[in-house]
């Protein structure tokens, strides 16, 4: 890790869930590239504290817990207070995706799905607003719903409900706060290049005996441009909502998908 970076989001704390692979490492490596001080939230030690040790800049440090469960989450931002003072950015990106036809969602996936990817987001809005109205202006939330948000796919109601429920937060937490200077946005990325993806490719061709090549076409063929999204390019977006050139920019569900959603 090497010394403090200036850019434009220098000096500003910034939080974000589910930080150990994916798109989450992926927003982190671009903040902390900004400039930013980060708080990485997520599971997995050993995962956390290597990412947070390739990041550049400095002053970066890790937390643990589950965001589904109220009493962790309060620890992990209190521990972030602690270390970098108060927050001026909240990424929530912690997620899960199960697929499954309606009628085998049992009640376990229907509410796990609801719980990391929704009560999750709600549980981490709730703690980091007191610091985020106290941001003179700058105050940020970045929730990273999912096209899912925004139209239904098959087989994946319960992930479906929760990424609609987001952008539903997303919107009434943005009225709320449009006066405080705090702004609130959804970005809701198309198929991605992560292991989520990677593990839905390996069930195609488990159970339909497709290539992996075939099922990946498969995937991308939803996206108008043919192409499956990079997590750097959900990170580019999350970085330019955290920027002051947004602060104009409220209640919005940016869609990162090659025009699959207008």
């Amino acid at each position: 890790m090497s010394g403090a970076l200036t850019g434009p989001l220098s000096d500003r704390h910034v939080l974000v869930t589910g930080a150990a692979r994916g798109i989450g490492a992926a927003i982190a490596q671009r903040l902390a590239a900004e400039g930013a001080r980060l708080t990485l939230l997520g599971r997995r030690a050993d995962t956390l504290a290597t990412l947070c040790q390739s990041l550049p800049g400095s002053g970066h440090h890790w937390v643990m817990a589950d965001v589904a469960d109220e009493a962790q989450v309060q620890t992990a931002f209190a521990q972030a207070r602690e270390r970098q003072g108060l927050l001026h950015g909240l990424v929530n990106n912690a997620g899960q995706a199960e697929s499954a036809p309606l009628h085998r969602t049992s009640s376990a996936l229907w509410q796990q799905m609801l719980a990391v990817n929704l009560t999750g987001t709600f549980l981490c809005c709730r703690e980091a607003l007191p610091d985020l109205r106290a941001a003179a202006g700058l105050g940020r939330i970045v929730n990273i719903a999912s096209t899912a948000g925004q139209r239904g796919y098959a087989y994946v109601a319960a992930y479906s409900a929760a990424k609609h429920g987001v952008v539903g937060l997303t919107r009434s937490l943005a009225l709320e706060l449009a006066t405080s200077g705090v702004t609130v946005n959804a970005v809701c990325p198309g198929y991605t290049d992560t292991d989520i993806l990677r593990e839905s490719v390996a069930n195609v061709v488990a159970k339909t005996g497709r290539t992996p090549e075939q099922a990946l076409a498969e995937f991308a063929a939803s996206n108008p441009q043919r192409r499956i999204v990079q997590p750097a390019q959900v990170a580019d977006t999350v970085a330019w909502l955290m920027g002051e050139g947004a602060a104009a920019i409220t209640g919005q569900c940016l869609s990162v998908s090659g025009g699959e959603v207008m």
